[in-house]
């Protein structure tokens, strides 16, 4: 619906001129007038801003719309990490990949993480804590488990067969939420919860995106909006879900 805002003409020119009580009975209706107007202006304001906060929180599926964020791209934290939150609800996603372990170095202390997880429920948002291993030597720090996060990703691509087994029945044993596992690896025989493939060369791969795994989206890859939204779409109808990688490159191209 489209308000519209007609001026009010007050003239006040008269009044000042005339005395007695005829001018401070004018004078009161000049300033009540001028309380109404205000107020009506204010509660227009007040409407358009809970009808946009509301147009953010709306999810495009039911299926996971995961927005990764790589910490290798910069840090996110502080006002950063609620602009994200923000941009994540207005761009349709309903999950984040939050990156809190980086070639094995865990960035946030645990007290700050659960302010992380607090603030990402606060916006209807569900949060994965992604762990970046890249050495057989690396192990899960136990410390960010059960910080009411609603799962925990494991980027372990480059780790033997062996190991990515071995990493990811400690976390189902020792986490109650969900696993996930986002991998290059097509033929992988691992079984999380949810497993993304990190399908980002198109059309290529594309044949890879199918029931059973999540599919995904590099947006740095592409070189327009509309090819960006017709991989997203292609992705997200023909899998269980998608996951768009990443939050920085999103931003890097304006989508």
């Amino acid at each position: 619906m489209k308000l519209v805002l007609y001026p009010i003409v007050i003239n006040i020119g008269p009044l000042v001129r005339k005395k007695g009580r005829k001018v401070r009975s004018n004078a009161k209706m000049v300033i009540l007038v001028s309380v109404i107007v205000v107020a009506s202006v204010a509660a227009i304001v007040a409407y358009g801003y809970a009808n946009a906060k509301q147009a953010c929180v709306a999810s495009v599926s039911q299926k996971p719309v995961i927005l990764y964020i790589n910490q290798g791209n910069g840090i996110v934290n502080g006002s950063g990490y609620t602009s994200m939150l923000r941009f994540a609800s207005c761009q349709g996603f309903n999950t984040v990949f939050f990156q809190v372990y980086y070639n094995g170095k865990l960035l946030f202390s645990p007290p700050l993480l659960q302010s992380f997880v607090d603030q990402a429920h606060n916006e209807s948002l569900r949060i994965f804590f992604a762990l970046y291993l890249t050495n057989d030597s690396q192990s899960i720090p136990t410390s960010i488990l059960n910080l009411s996060e609603d799962g925990v990703s494991l980027d372990m691509s480059t780790l033997t067969a062996g190991v990515q087994q071995s990493l990811l029945g400690t976390l189902q044993q020792n986490f109650h939420g969900q696993t996930a596992v986002t991998t290059y690896d097509f033929n992988t025989t691992l079984r999380p919860d949810l497993l993304v493939f990190e399908t980002y060369q198109w059309p290529q791969e594309q044949a890879e995106i199918q029931p059973g795994i999540i599919g995904s989206v590099e947006a740095l890859a592409t070189s327009s909006y509309s090819q960006y939204e017709s991989e997203f779409q292609y992705a997200l109808q023909h899998s269980d879900g998608v996951m768009v990688f990443d939050y920085y490159g999103l931003t890097v191209k304006g989508y």
